[in-house]
């Protein structure tokens, strides 16, 4: 993904998006672990990157974990098929579904990247959104933060009804990163 600095692969937005046919996959079982829960801290508007963003790390002052249940599942990249990730571990909220934290192992089986997502509960939709994600990388250290809203002017628009065709022309798309 162009600007990642190599810490987040396309596919990998929501820790997985990608074709699973790439990957073997196996579940692993299911463990206790902390997550990122129920954070809605790190996502108000009067947030500051400054604050949030620190070297080698989001600043946990920000940050809210609750032990759940996360089933794991391992996604092992099948001959044939080509990616930088060798093996993918995905722990799914057993509660929710959804996949909040993510190992990456290199072709070489070496654990590379970790990372992370906070989903948060959206009273507007009645149903888990998510927030700001969090990919690092254990090698040189670094990290980016993803899906960032916090200074913007308007955060995500959930559920506000009156769609018209005019949101979803190319010029929308272009005027949206504004």
């Amino acid at each position: 993904m162009a600007g990642t600095g190599g810490k987040m692969t396309i596919d990998s937005d929501r820790l997985f998006n990608g074709s699973p046919e790439r990957y073997s996959w196996k579940l692993l079982g299911k463990k206790e672990m902390y997550i990122p829960a129920n954070n809605y801290k790190i996502h108000q508007p009067t947030v500051k990157y400054a604050d949030l963003l620190k070297p080698g790390h989001a600043n946990p002052d920000f940050m809210r974990y609750e032990l759940r249940r996360v089933w794991a599942v391992e996604g092992t990249l099948k001959d044939g098929f080509r990616h930088v990730y060798g093996k993918r571990v995905l722990f799914v909220d057993e509660d929710t579904g959804q996949a909040v934290a993510a190992d990456m192992y290199d072709a070489r089986g070496q654990l590379w990247q970790h990372a992370f997502i906070n989903y948060y509960y959206s009273f507007d939709i009645k149903a888990w959104h998510a927030g700001t994600s969090f990919y690092h990388d254990l090698n040189s250290g670094g990290y980016m933060g993803y899906n960032l809203f916090q200074e913007r002017p308007q955060g995500p628009v959930l559920n506000k009804g009156d769609l018209v065709p005019a949101m979803f022309t190319p010029e929308a798309a272009r005027n949206a990163g504004n």
